[in-house]
């Protein structure tokens, strides 16, 4: 059998059901958590970039989580700046990542 028609078989029996696919994300994310929360010791974060991190966790928008905090959507993309650099992370996703490691752990 050569390498196509291997990978074929492959994919047809690997399974395709949406609980799959969202076990799979999830097992990657939390790995990808996991290997970032291992850096380094969390660094001290201010009242309102927990705020701000919690919002990151569930998704929200800078726009969302400025409004539900009484602040302007660029002092939430300043906190936003100080995480990741906080967090030692580069983009968004990251950060969201790491709070969900975070929250696992706290849990």
């Amino acid at each position: 059998m050569d390498g196509t028609a291997q990978t074929a078989r492959q994919i047809q029996h690997a399974p395709t059901t949406s609980n799959a696919i969202s076990n799979a994300i999830s097992n990657a994310t939390t790995n990808a958590g996991q290997a970032l929360a291992m850096r380094a010791p969390l660094p001290r974060l201010t009242p309102t970039q927990i705020k701000v991190l919690r919002g990151v966790h569930s998704g929200l928008l800078n726009k969302q989580i400025a409004f539900d905090l009484g602040i302007a959507e660029a002092t939430v993309k300043a906190h936003m700046t100080a995480l990741m650099r906080k967090l030692n992370v580069r983009n968004r996703t990251q950060v969201a990542v790491l709070a969900h490691t975070l929250m696992l752990q706290a849990a």
